[in-house]
């Protein structure tokens, strides 16, 4: 006796090309969707850790703010993405164009959290050694390696929680 199949040929390919259209439009039932990308600092374990819904994806070590000028806690989204970001000085002004070898930033920039002046981020540096310390104005460095592969995984509006 040959067995019956759920759907034919035909109602698979119609059934393939439905949810292909439901995903393009956004449309897709969430126990089907991808789980969404977060971020979450540790302060005092100094490391970033990529989340996509409940499960860790990747651990970096980080570089965090030094007394005085503590990385901010709490919960933002990613609101800028700047490849080879230029640097200005908050106390000369000075600038140090962005791909520079001295440039502070590294070769990416996501930032998170902005006072309307002021902006912290996440960021490559040129001094690898400082990455494990509390040594920064607040932001969060990474090894150049490390951010350049992160800023190909998150996009703009992607949470980004900080914990103590």
């Amino acid at each position: 006796m040959k067995k019956q199949r759920f759907l034919k040929a035909g109602q698979r390919s119609l059934l393939v090309v439905a949810l292909l259209s439901l995903r393009f439009w956004g449309c897709l039932p969430s126990a089907l969707a991808t789980p969404p990308l977060r971020l979450e600092i540790n302060l005092s374990r100094r490391q970033l850790t990529l989340y996509q819904g409940d499960t860790p994806l990747r651990r970096y070590p980080v570089a965090v703010g030094r007394p005085g000028w503590e990385t901010p806690v709490g919960q933002f989204q990613v609101r800028q993405m700047i490849r080879n970001p230029a640097w200005k000085n908050p106390f000369t002004g000075g600038v140090i164009a962005g791909g520079h070898p001295q440039n502070p930033l590294g070769r990416r920039w996501i930032g998170f959290w902005s006072d309307g002046t002021n902006w912290v981020g996440l960021h490559g540096t040129p001094n690898p050694d400082s990455v494990g310390h509390a040594v920064s104005h607040g932001c969060v460095r990474m090894y150049n390696r490390d951010i350049e592969e992160l800023f190909e995984k998150v996009q703009l509006g992607v949470p980004v929680i900080v914990v103590p």
